[in-house]
């Protein structure tokens, strides 16, 4: 009698905690976008969030190359740095570069509201990286889909719809 009420308790235990993982545990692909959705609806006011276009969406295909379609290409100046904190200390940085995908004549407008821009952009990468998206296999396809779609979104937030895309350029992660 000794060793079975342990071992009783033990098992229940054990029970009760394979049940709780089963029900908490995260859905494979969270609806409403996941991280895409948390940093998009944080970083515009309701009024100003645009609708994502269908290519944006996670698992969706990129969009067709166009030779006729003409754009400008806008390369944000300075790159991005990330903390990425583990543990109340700082354990690697992400370095980004970005370039934004413009309709022709607006690229003033980029070099006109780039604090604004930047800032929303930060908040979207902190979010991400929060999110713990930028361990592990960073570069992994539905991760860059995310990233790339809630910067279009906060792009759009600032510039309007005269972005079409926002392209991540380079990507380095820095152990420290």
């Amino acid at each position: 009698m000794k060793l079975v009420l342990p071992l009783l308790i033990a098992l229940l235990g054990l029970a009760g905690g394979l049940s709780a993982g089963h029900y908490l545990r995260p859905d494979a692909a969270p609806a409403g976008g996941g991280a895409e959705a948390a940093a998009s609806e944080a970083s515009a006011p309701a009024e100003a969030t645009p609708t994502p276009r269908p290519e944006t969406l996670p698992g969706a295909a990129p969009p067709r190359y166009d030779p006729d379609e003409k754009r400008d290409y806008v390369a944000i100046d300075r790159q991005f740095l990330v903390p990425l904190v583990e543990d109340g200390e700082v354990a690697a940085m992400m370095i980004l570069s970005l370039t934004l995908e413009m309709e022709i004549g607006a690229r003033d407008a980029v070099f006109e509201r780039e604090p604004k821009l930047r800032d929303r952009f930060l908040h979207v990468m902190f979010r991400h990286a929060q999110s713990g998206a930028f361990a592990g296999v960073f570069t992994a396809g539905p991760a860059m889909r995310d990233l790339r779609g809630a910067l279009l979104e906060a792009a759009r937030g600032v510039l309007g719809p005269a972005v079409h895309d926002v392209l991540v350029t380079d990507l380095l992660r820095q152990d420290l």
